[in-house]
C-alpha cells in the first residue's frame, strides 16, 4: 500500500475546480483534492497561441481508483480536450498512503 497516484487537471473557474474536488472525495474516488491557482497557462489551440488563467486540481488516490476517477473528471470537465495527468508516487509517508487507500474504498 505504499503506492498512491496524483491525478491533476486544470479548469477555467474556481467554482468548477471546487465541484470536481468535492465530487471526487464524496464518491471516494480520491481521498483528498487540492485546488490551487490561479495559474497562467499558455498553449496552442485551433492554430492560435492562447493564454488564460486556470485553477489546478490535484487528486490523491489509490492506483485501483485511477480509471474511475479519470472517467468522472472527463465526464464533468468543461473543456473539449481536458488535461488529465496521472503521476504514480512510488513511496511516501506510510501513514499517509494507508490513509489514502482507506479513504478511497467504497
Amino acid at each position: 500500500m505504499d503506492q498512491i497516484c496524483v491525478v491533476t487537471t486544470v479548469v477555467d473557474a474556481r467554482s468548477v475546480a471546487d465541484v470536481l474536488a468535492a465530487a471526487a472525495v464524496a464518491g471516494r474516488l480520491a481521498a483528498c483534492a487540492q485546488v490551487g491557482g490561479p495559474v497562467d497557462s499558455t498553449y496552442r489551440w485551433r492554430s492560435n497561441v492562447e493564454t488564460s488563467s486556470e485553477w489546478e486540481v490535484r487528486f490523491k488516490t489509490a492506483p485501483d481508483r485511477v480509471t474511475a476517477l479519470v472517467e468522472q473528471i472527463r465526464a464533468s470537465h468543461p473543456y473539449e480536450v481536458p488535461e488529465i495527468l496521472v503521476t504514480r508516487v512510488e513511496s511516501g509517508n506510510p501513514d499517509y498512503t494507508t490513509w489514502v487507500h482507506d479513504h478511497t474504498r467504497p
